[in-house]
């Protein structure tokens, strides 16, 4: 932890980076609908979820940095892309703008790591290494295996919002991605145990 980092209770921590995702799926699940009536253009619910989701993010970030002193790039990246696009889904008045992000933030991860692979680098690395104490074996292993799965999820994005509800692809957005996600996460550090390396083994 940097000297500008502080502790913030783990509980708090998840309240405040799940807890905006969660308050869209209500927002929307309450509106979804309604239709709304701005300076003669009518919007969805759905857009309007979408708006209404900006300011609770920006506000859940910042009481983050002002507990935290930090910010994380990914944390700033998907920020960016949620007022990027929830921003052209208001102007055009056009939902698929912000079912595209999905795929759009999975596309970028996948490329990122694949960019490293053909360099020869874990970028993954660079980002988890203080979280994982792991050989660079392993982290070449589930930074290949991340750069599939991160490909699937966009695929999968694009597939779903295209051909199916948004009832749907608000569900699967907030709930099985995440899940799918952290589930093939936890399978990874299980299978790559083996390359874990032991704080206190001063032979690794």
């Amino acid at each position: 932890m940097s000297a500008t980092e502080r502790p913030v209770n783990p509980w708090v921590k998840q309240a405040l980076e799940l807890g905006p995702t969660l308050l869209f799926f209500l927002i929307y699940l309450r509106i979804r609908d309604n239709t709304y009536t701005f300076h003669g253009t009518e919007y969805s619910g759905f857009i309007v979820a979408t708006i209404v989701f900006v300011p609770i993010l920006l506000v859940a970030m910042g009481i983050l940095w002002k507990l935290s002193g930090k910010l994380s790039r990914l944390q700033v990246f998907t920020a960016f892309m949620v007022i990027f696009f929830g921003g052209l889904t208001a102007w055009f008045n056009d939902e698929r703008f912000f079912k595209m992000k999905t795929t759009i933030v999975y596309g970028v991860f996948s490329a990122l790591l694949g960019i490293g692979l053909l360099q020869g680098k874990s970028y993954l690395s660079y980002v988890m290494g203080e979280l994982i104490p792991m050989r660079e074996e392993g982290w070449m292993i589930l930074t290949r295996r991340l750069f599939v799965a991160f490909l699937v999820l966009a695929v999968a994005n694009e597939v779903i919002w295209r051909t199916m509800s948004t009832d749907l692809w608000v569900k699967i957005e907030t709930f099985a991605f995440p899940v799918a996600l952290f589930g093939f996460l936890w399978w990874q550090i299980i299978a790559l145990q083996k390359y874990m390396i032991d704080p206190d083994d001063s032979r690794a």
